[in-house]
């Protein structure tokens, strides 16, 4: 057998026409390393959860009718008349009005003169109303009238004048349409003075 040797592997296939045949117990079965796996580079997908949006609705706003207040009629209230806190019980619808800051009605000693001038004209105090106007002043003529509705008014001093009286000569009796007025001195005035104590009764008895 010639000892060859062949550099180039290409010419075996010229020098051995014979297929070669290995036996079992001649394979050097070589392994062969399992290929790696390669984890296929996926981009991570992070899913976005699908929102149902439901359509959108329209929405009828019906519309109410506006229904006009009826306008109501509001009664016409007359204006309440004062009250008036006064002595006597105005019988003979006689009113005599006073003035004093520091008295209900009339002080005690004027109240006992007054008391003697209207006996002697035949009257009481039931017969006349004594008003102290300073508690309700300004006072006025039309109120007065309203309430008392007298026929004879007596005015006391100049701080006794009601408003809307206009000016009255002092100590001179008017008769008036339903009134007859007598605009005289104040008890102050005549309890210091006999001729006005005479002048004020003079013109009482005409009343």
């Amino acid at each position: 057998m010639l000892n060859m040797k062949v550099d180039n592997p290409q010419a075996f296939r010229y020098i051995m026409q014979e297929e070669i045949y290995l036996l079992p117990g001649d394979k050097v079965t070589t392994p062969v390393p399992d290929a790696p796996a390669i984890a296929e580079d996926k981009p991570e997908v992070t899913e976005t959860p699908v929102v149902q949006t439901a359509p959108a609705q329209t929405v009828t706003i019906p519309t109410v009718p506006v229904i006009a207040t009826p306008q109501i009629a509001q009664p016409a209230f007359e204006t309440p008349k004062a009250g008036f806190n006064y002595l006597g019980n105005n019988n003979k619808k006689f009113l005599i009005l006073v003035n004093y800051n520091n008295e209900e009605h009339i002080a005690a000693d004027h109240l006992a003169a007054l008391q003697n001038i209207l006996k002697r004209k035949e009257l009481s105090l039931d017969d006349v109303a004594i008003l102290n106007v300073n508690k309700y002043l300004p006072v006025k003529l039309a109120e007065l009238a309203a309430h008392f509705a007298p026929t004879r008014l007596v005015i006391m001093g100049a701080g006794s004048l009601p408003d809307g009286i206009g000016k009255l000569p002092l100590n001179q009796p008017l008769q008036g349409k339903k009134t007859h007025v007598l605009y005289s001195f104040s008890f102050d005035e005549m309890m210091s003075s006999n001729d006005n104590k005479k002048t004020f009764w003079e013109h009482m008895k005409t009343l």
